[in-house]
């Protein structure tokens, strides 16, 4: 694909993922970008180099309002779908009404999109599709493939519901209407610019602080498969390019962590010396999610490039060097269970004309 070309839809495109999905196609020549973020939890400072440069304009739209999908994807080639209403664990199990309005936000804009032409459209998917029940022991060497969606469905809390159902709405539209798509499900993304409601920046963000007792969701025992950040945006454009007909792929690490290992390894890189408390009565999510990524390497020739403890150690020092600690400490609590920024700018006005 010729990004040179192409005009371009990154919805959420000032947030964590959409932001380094901006450097990436810029990096592949796009030069027409059209970002569109309410900035309830992305910030307009992530790409300002692009937006300096022309390369990207940003537009404040709440896809939620009648109408604002249509002209969002008005003259758009390619859409690149991330905006969703999310949050960390605590955000998306105490948080269900508002996880639900991705269903409305998803069908909107692929329903816009569909009516308007666009050429290829790529969404952001989750792990959080697969069945919470295969995923709650620990001891089983789990590897999630594409297949083990369902059915039966199970799929985690209203988020990964909306997921699943937007998934399946671009395989029903691929095959009704011959619209082009793909779908990547992102495996706990990590890396430079992550918001502390994840869970390794909020690792990072309690030894920055120096907190002792150092708490643990959980009993430390959870199963994951870090993913960093950079792997993850160069996985969604080879979908983009190589992936026509709605396919949902895994973008994962086949690296097993436990949230233990996970925490003693911020511990000991940041020279953080506390006792660790353990709390099992805050959300968790399932015990054992990794992913196959055996589709991806067939379909796009990808597999992650950064391991973990590596991508771990780079994200941990842009933090410790951007970040000030006592403005950390007095929203760190709050951030736990909440979305957003610490304190989100407030929206800019659209941008004259359409890119």
């Amino acid at each position: 694909m010729n990004w040179s070309t192409k005009r371009i839809l990154v919805t959420g495109g000032a947030s964590f993922i959409g932001s380094h999905l901006l450097d990436r196609l810029v990096e592949r020549g796009a030069s027409r970008i059209r970002v569109v973020d309410d900035l309830s939890s992305g910030r307009a400072a992530t790409i300002e180099g692009h937006l300096a440069a022309g390369t990207a304009r940003l537009v404040s739209r709440d896809l939620l309002v009648p109408g604002g999908a249509e002209e969002v994807v008005d003259g758009i080639d390619v859409v690149f779908h991330l905006a969703a209403i999310h949050g960390g664990r605590g955000y998306v199990d105490l948080h269900q009404a508002e996880c639900a309005k991705n269903l409305t936000i998803d069908g909107m804009l692929i329903n816009a999109a569909q009516r308007t032409g666009v050429e290829k459209f790529v969404f952001a998917s989750s792990g959080c599709v697969y069945p919470s029940y295969v995923q709650q022991d620990v001891r089983r060497r789990l590897y999630l493939s594409e297949d083990m969606v369902g059915p039966p469905y199970d799929a985690d809390g209203m988020y990964g519901w909306a997921k699943l159902m937007a998934e399946k709405t671009l395989r029903a539209f691929s095959e009704t209407y011959g619209m082009r798509s793909a779908s990547c499900r992102f495996f706990t993304v990590y890396g430079e610019r992550g918001v502390e409601n994840h869970a390794v920046m909020a690792m990072i963000a309690r030894s920055f602080v120096g907190e002792d007792p150092f708490e643990v969701w959980g009993d430390g025992s959870q199963v994951r498969n870090w993913t960093y950040v950079g792997d993850i945006v160069e996985g969604i454009v080879l979908a983009a390019e190589r992936i026509d007909d709605g396919t949902a792929v895994n973008l994962g690490t086949s690296e097993r962590v436990t949230v233990l290992e996970a925490v003693q390894e911020v511990l000991r890189y940041t020279g953080h010396r506390a006792t660790i408390r353990f709390r099992p009565d805050m959300p968790t999510g399932p015990l054992n999610r990794v992913a196959s990524n055996g589709l991806a390497k067939r379909l796009l020739g990808w597999e992650p490039r950064v391991r973990f403890v590596d991508g771990l150690h780079r994200t941990i020092d842009w933090y410790y060097a951007t970040k000030d600690c006592a403005e950390v400490r007095s929203y760190l609590e709050r951030m736990l269970t909440e979305r957003g920024e610490a304190h989100p700018a407030p929206a800019p006005p659209e941008l004259a004309g359409r890119r």
